[in-house]
This record gives C-alpha cells, sequence and structure tokens, in this order.
C-alpha cells in the first residue's frame, strides 16, 4: 500500500486531473476501502512494536507460500517486517513475518489473524479483513 503522502504523475496525457484515474483505483478497494487501509498500516508501524508492516493483494504464482515469501524477502527490513500477502481470485491468505517479527508474532498468533481475517472475507470484507488482520498483529507485536 502506498502512504498518502504519494503522488501519481502522469505524462503525456490529454485529459484533465478529474478525468485521470491512477491505476490503484482500477483494484478491488474503492477509495473510502484505501484510506482505511492506509490508516491502518500508519497505526500499525505507529504502534505495532517496531516492525514494518506490509500489504500484498493480487495474485501469487504456486507455490503460493513461497511467492509469499519471495516478496517478503524484497521488502527493505525483511527481519522486522510482516508482510500479509492476500490472492482474491485464488482464495488464497498467507502473512509471512520475518526473523526479528516472529519473535513478537509468533506462528500461533499469525494463524490466530488468518482465521480473523478469512471469517472477514467469507463475509465480503476484503478491506475490512485486512485492517483487522493489520490491527491485530500489531497488538500482538506491542504486547509482547
Amino acid at each position: 500500500m502506498a502512504s498518502g503522502n504519494e503522488v501519481a504523475i502522469v505524462e503525456g496525457v490529454d485529459a484533465s486531473p478529474e478525468e485521470v484515474k491512477p491505476a490503484v483505483l482500477d483494484g478491488p478497494f474503492d477509495v473510502k476501502e484505501l484510506l482505511h487501509l492506509d490508516e491502518a498500516l500508519s497505526v500499525a508501524e505507529r504502534d505495532g512494536g517496531g516492525l514494518h508492516y506490509s500489504v500484498y493483494v493480487g495474485p501469487l504464482h504456486d507455490p503460493i507460500r513461497g511467492a509469499a515469501e519471495a516478496l517478503h524477502e524484497r521488502l527493505a527490513d525483511p527481519a522486522r517486517s510482516v508482510l500479509i500477502a492476500v490472492s482474491p481470485e485464488q482464495r488464497e491468505l498467507e502473512i509471512v513475518t520475518g526473523q526479528i517479527a516472529r519473535e513478537k508474532i509468533p506462528d500461533r498468533s499469525a494463524a490466530l489473524v488468518v482465521f480473523s481475517m478469512e471469517a472477514a472475507f467469507g463475509a465480503g470484507q476484503l478491506s475490512g479483513g485486512i485492517v483487522t488482520g493489520l490491527r491485530m498483529l500489531a497488538e500482538t507485536a506491542q504486547g509482547s
């Protein structure tokens, strides 16, 4: 997810700013949901035990876990990072924690977060499930 201070620059477009739609709006979230996700990421970063939180929503190639781990390794500080990788079309969800992050968020706790997120996804709440997951992960890390 992008932070709230990133700006999309479009060159060579012969359209008014109102007609230019950032590519991120072509995804599964509307503007309100994107704002909630951005806020949840900011809160997790601020209150989440000194860890870094990222969300990926999109296709994951097989093996799914390996694809999520490869994305996690590309983060700036993988050892202190937590990645929520969601592939709605494939109905897949992975939470990947780095070495330091795993000390604050054990696999058992991450599994409970997955169950909560899957319940929200089952009710049609993709963004709500991600927000819940971020909140739960940050609370777990902060409490350790």
